[in-house]
C-alpha cells in the first residue's frame, strides 16, 4: 500500500551502530522501530549510510505533514520507549528536525 503525504518536515536521526548490537539493531529497525514510526504518523523516507569519514555512521529521516504530528508523536510514550530502546543499540546519537527540503540535510 503507497502512502502520499505533503511533506512538510524532517525528522532526522544520527547515530553509530556498535558492532556488537548490529543483528539486533536490524530486526528492531525493521520488525518495531520503522512501522511503529509510521503508526505515529512519521514515515520513512531516506536512510544514509557513511562509510568513510568522521559523521555518523547512519542517518534516517522521517516525514511528517505537520509540526503537531511530530510533537505528538515525540511526547508519546510509544516515541519514549523506541528511542530508549535504539540508543541500547548506537552510541553518538542525535536528532533534528528541519522543514522538508529534497535531498540530504543534516
Amino acid at each position: 500500500m503507497t502512502i502520499r503525504i505533503i511533506p512538510r518536515y524532517k525528522l532526522l536521526l544520527r547515530y553509530n551502530i556498535n558492532p556488537e548490537t548490529h543483528d539486533a539493531y536490524y530486526e528492531f529497525i525493521t520488525q518495531e522501530f520503522v512501522p511503529s514510526m509510521q503508526a505515529l504518523g512519521l514515515y520513512m523516507f531516506r536512510v544514509y549510510h557513511t562509510a568513510y569519514g568522521e559523521y555518523p555512521m547512519r542517518q534516517l529521516e522521517f516525514l511528517a505533514e505537520d509540526l503537531e504530528a511530530v510533537r505528538l508523536a515525540l511526547k508519546s510514550s510509544t516515541w519514549q520507549r523506541l528511542e530508549e530502546k535504539l540508543k541500547s543499540f548506537v552510541s553518538d546519537y542525535s536528532r533534528k528536525l528541519v522543514a522538508f527540503r529534497d535531498g540530504f540535510q543534516i
